[in-house]
């Protein structure tokens, strides 16, 4: 990572006192054993807290980061591998680095919690004991949200909202359409991964159709809600580099998304039914199946926490971060696990070893690309306030605003990406 990138990191992630020195914590554990902290899930919430907590704490702690998979997709930067700014190599990331920060790679899947006796049980019967606990397993599709979609249905019309072969399945089928051919995307209700995610999405496939040079080709957008994230800077967008190519209909105009048929490529609203080449549907989503099979959500299916620490109310042992959890007003973004993650870590660290913890502070950035080197974004700082994570302030792109400032955020977005991931993988 150049030196510029760690300094826009740094900058944009904002002063998380999780990051500070390991000097200033000295750690000192009494007794025998080293405590132990275990991490299930490594993307951005829970490869943070297991790097974080292994380093800031100088080997003091034990750290064991559960992942089945040996190499990490982003779903963040995913719509640019749609759109053909990116390769998917590129959005792709090892672990090897995160041995050589003191954490333990257990590559095998997390099949259950025993909260009583402190223990993970893995997929082949292994059991994993720990002290403190962090819970990152994303999110899950609920298939049945959408009538007549499921798990065998997303083969045929992807979601591409947990990144791997349904991302590359997305692509190929984009990369396939003829003109004149009709996408469909049946955006998803709140709240989900990446708010402003789906636009995004949008808008690359408009950028692809433009780049072939497709003039008959239409995008419809079925949204169950009456609004989106930054809905006026990319609807100024499509207007703009896109003109009467992407249709957004909201309830009042579809009347409600009654289902989908993957037989035919139908998607069937109150008003009218759609046949298209592409469907991109976007189902409701929930906390990881292990964070609900340990009982860690309630009903909705996500997982409260303390806004102080990141820690579940359900059990003080465990911390929750990253996209299961209900965050108050944080989205759920790669930006805002990492930030979750950092109080998390700081929380632990201080816990296991009995030193100095600061006050929690959070922040979030999110950048959307509309067309080439026209990027905008929306960010927030945050802190524990009225028992939630509350906003104190903010920012968002602006109608109208000069080319070199978007394409100056393209450039920011970049760079907070090879950030991030440095600061995630090592």
């Amino acid at each position: 990572m150049t030196d510029m990138t760690r300094r826009n990191f740094s900058r944009l992630a904002g002063a998380s006192l999780a990051t500070l020195s390991t000097s200033l914590f000295a750690p000192a554990v009494l007794g025998q054993g080293k405590p132990r902290l275990v991490v299930i899930g490594g993307g951005p919430g829970g490869a943070t807290v297991a790097r974080y907590v292994a380093k800031e704490s100088a080997g003091a702690v034990d750290v064991t980061l559960i992942e089945p998979l040996k190499q990490f997709t982003t779903c963040f930067f995913s719509n640019l591998y749609v759109g053909g700014f990116r390769d998917y190599n590129s959005i792709t990331h090892g672990y090897d680095k995160m041995q050589k920060s003191g954490v333990k790679m257990v590559h095998a899947m997390a099949a259950g919690i025993d909260r009583g006796k402190r223990e993970v049980t893995l997929a082949d019967g292994s059991k994993v004991g720990y002290d403190r606990l962090v819970v990152a397993p994303g999110i899950d599709i609920k298939f049945d949200s959408v009538p007549g979609y499921s798990e065998a249905a997303a083969e045929v019309m992807p979601h591409a909202w947990k990144p791997g072969a349904q991302t590359q399945l997305l692509v190929k089928k984009l990369n396939a359409l003829e003109d004149g051919d009709l996408i469909v995307m049946v955006a998803p209700p709140n709240p989900y991964r990446c708010p402003p995610g789906p636009y995004e999405r949008v808008s690359m496939f408009a950028h692809v159709l433009k780049t072939k040079g497709h003039t008959k080709s239409k995008i419809i957008v079925l949204d169950p809600k009456p609004t989106f994230s930054k809905q006026g800077v990319f609807m100024e967008g499509w207007e703009k580099h896109y003109p009467g190519v992407i249709e957004w209909q909201d309830p009042k105009v579809h009347g409600g998304i009654k289902g989908v048929n993957p037989a035919t490529g139908e998607v069937i609203t109150d008003f009218a039914t759609y046949k298209a080449r592409l469907v991109n549907v976007i189902p409701a989503q929930m906390a990881g199946k292990i964070a609900r099979d340990a009982g860690l959500t309630n009903q909705s299916g996500f997982c409260p926490i303390d806004a102080v620490s990141m820690k579940s109310t359900v059990d003080p042992n465990i911390f929750v971060t990253g996209d299961a959890s209900i965050a108050g007003d944080m989205p759920k973004s790669a930006f805002a696990a990492n930030s979750q993650a950092k109080v998390a870590a700081m929380t632990i660290r201080a816990e296991l070893t009995k030193s100095r913890a600061f006050p929690a502070r959070y922040a979030n950035t999110c950048w959307s690309l509309i067309a080439p080197d026209d990027d905008i974004k929306v960010g927030a700082a945050y802190e524990p306030g009225d028992g939630k994570i509350k906003q104190t302030s903010g920012f968002v792109s602006q109608r109208g605003e000069s080319a070199d400032l978007r394409k100056q955020n393209y450039k920011e977005s970049v760079d907070w990406y090879n950030g991030i991931v440095a600061d995630v993988f090592g």
